[in-house]
């Protein structure tokens, strides 16, 4: 991608964006790092899952070869003259854009060189995804996604759905598959009935069921009355995405993980106009 700045025109009436939020692409190692930085804060200090990289930050492999999509915040306290990464008062990852906030990272085909593309898959590492492998010259893979725990109210949520649907109107690619996690701390309940609705009502075609290496099996496990579908995943399914088979049990985050697919032809065209706003017509 070469443009960085992926500001969203359409923000969600019910909490909309102010100049205090700020989308784009990672322009620098800087930024990067700023990601990676919130996302030990989310992934480690707060939930206590066990992360790739030094003290301080979650990194892998696969930071280089994506782009990372990040939503900062700018208060009273962010110095727009600090040039370097830095931790704020309040303990926050912050840089010269303000406080990193939010954040996805999305690998597209062109970095991915692996023979099958399969293979190359964050994902890979859950699920065996070689039924997939037909659409993966045109897929997006999406991954490592977090948000601040003070910014989860639904601006920083919706700003994250607004960059990766211009990513892939930008970028012409079709598809978009990611794992979209659910909590295991309330014993398993909520997954277990999540997954009973995806197979239910968001099921993909058998021939995309993809088996996870580590199942999450929900045998006995008692679901609550209504499954609590977070964030980023509920995304997914108001865009159209489908479920791709049972969900891998994911113990160093302490999550069942749901591989989840979404074809932009075939994605509810008023919820991607409006994380789109004015490019669609572009």
């Amino acid at each position: 991608m070469t443009t960085t700045e992926l500001l969203l025109d359409a923000p969600d009436p019910h909490h909309p964006t102010t100049d205090r939020y700020r989308l784009s692409l990672a322009a620098d190692s800087g930024d990067v790092q700023a990601a990676r930085r919130l996302r030990d804060e989310v992934f480690s200090a707060e939930f206590g899952a066990i992360t790739p990289g030094p003290d301080g930050v979650d990194a892998d492999d696969f930071d280089d070869l994506c782009d990372h999509l990040i939503v900062w915040h700018r208060s009273d306290r962010n110095d727009p003259g600090h040039d370097a990464d830095r931790l704020d008062a309040g303990g926050a990852i912050g840089s010269r854009r303000g406080q990193a906030v939010a954040t996805y990272r999305l690998l597209p085909p062109h970095s991915n060189d692996s023979t099958p593309l399969a293979s190359g898959l964050y994902a890979a590492g859950e699920f065996d995804v070689t039924p997939l492998e037909g659409l993966l010259d045109s897929c997006v893979e999406a991954g490592r996604s977090c948000v601040h725990a003070d910014h989860r109210g639904g601006t920083a949520v919706s700003l994250l759905w607004g960059g990766i649907a211009r990513y892939m109107h930008l970028s012409g690619y079709r598809y978009l598959v990611g794992c979209a996690s659910v909590a295991l701390d309330d014993g398993g309940g909520n997954a277990a009935a999540f997954g009973d609705l995806a197979m239910a009502r968001h099921a993909a075609p058998e021939k995309y069921h993809c088996r996870p290496y580590r199942p999450f099996d929900p045998t006995g496990i008692e679901r609550p009355a209504r499954a609590t579908i977070p964030p980023l995943l509920k995304g997914y399914l108001r865009l159209g995405a489908v479920v791709c088979g049972p969900a891998a049990l994911d113990p160093e985050f302490g999550t069942a993980d749901f591989l989840v697919l979404l074809d932009l032809e075939r994605a509810d065209q008023r919820y991607l106009r409006f994380f789109l706003g004015s490019a669609a017509g572009r």
